[in-house]
């Protein structure tokens, strides 16, 4: 069944995830984490090192699996683990969730320039690999024909980040997760890939699972947004209101943990009931 022209593209239900450590205790990554992403949308989850984000992100796109819980896109399931998944199955989720990890240098084949990844991705998820059609993905993520003949080591971070992004777009996902993807760039090349993504957005209608620990970066890229603490959600709701007017003692301690002129960590701390 088609699903309506206002459901939401992405379902995510109850999805929990456990680890078992030395000594057999268990970590709870994730604690049935619930949330919905809308077509063209864009979510951001925040919270700090240890909440259990990069662990949904990376359940998202098939990375790891949930002990339980379901994921839908666009009506169908794609819960990692569920039932047998062929190659088939495999590509068809690659080709409606993509990731953007934090250092692209260690997801790009040092040998391959920016050209050869691209074509690599476009003929593995059977689209046209001609250089014309190489060359617009580079276009639309602002790198040129220098770039395009560049392997990463010649490319600097930035540069990278934008092949990154432009090898994901490359089999025309309908989600883009990005794991702390400005997080290792410096202040002004982060402003200028959260604009490229802003345009992506709206030229292309992909929604956005923005996962980072810095509120600033979620403030501009992200309509929604979903606070973690130790694995589960304490908040979330419209990003200007949660950062705005936040009702979670949580989200206050980020938001007064921001280095601002006359910052104190400790009254930070204490205001946040701590």
């Amino acid at each position: 069944m088609t699903p309506a022209p206002d459901a939401p593209l992405l379902v995510v239900d109850a999805l929990r995830k456990t680890y078992r450590l030395p000594g057999g205790t268990r970590l709870t990554a994730a604690d049935q984490v619930s949330f919905t992403v809308a077509r063209g949308g864009s979510l951001g989850i925040v919270g700090e090192s240890g909440s259990g984000k990069s662990t949904v992100a990376r359940t998202l796109v098939g990375l790891i699996r949930p002990d339980s819980g379901t994921i839908t896109v666009n009506g169908a399931d794609r819960t990692p683990g569920r039932g047998r998944r062929t190659r088939r199955d495999r590509l068809a989720r690659a080709r409606e969730i993509q990731m953007v990890f934090q250092d692209p240098y260690v997801s790009l084949d040092p040998r391959l320039t920016s050209r050869q990844c691209l074509r690599i991705a476009l003929r593995l998820h059977g689209h046209p690999s001609t250089d014309p059609h190489i060359e617009s993905l580079l276009d639309q993520v602002g790198l040129g024909t220098r770039e395009a003949d560049a392997r990463p080591h010649e490319l600097s971070g930035g540069q990278r980040q934008r092949l990154a992004i432009a090898r994901a777009l490359a089999v025309d996902p309908r989600i883009l997760v990005l794991d702390e993807a400005v997080a290792a760039l410096d202040v002004s090349v982060q402003a200028q890939i959260l604009l490229l993504l802003d345009e992506i957005r709206k030229d292309t209608g992909v929604a956005l699972v923005f996962v980072s620990h810095d509120l600033s970066v979620v403030q501009h890229i992200t309509d929604e947004t979903l606070v973690m603490r130790r694995g589960t959600v304490v908040e979330q709701g419209p990003t200007g209101r949660v950062l705005s007017a936040p009702e979670h003692p949580y989200t206050r301690l980020l938001l007064d943990s921001v280095p601002r002129e006359g910052w104190d960590p400790a009254a930070a701390r204490a205001r946040a009931g701590s």
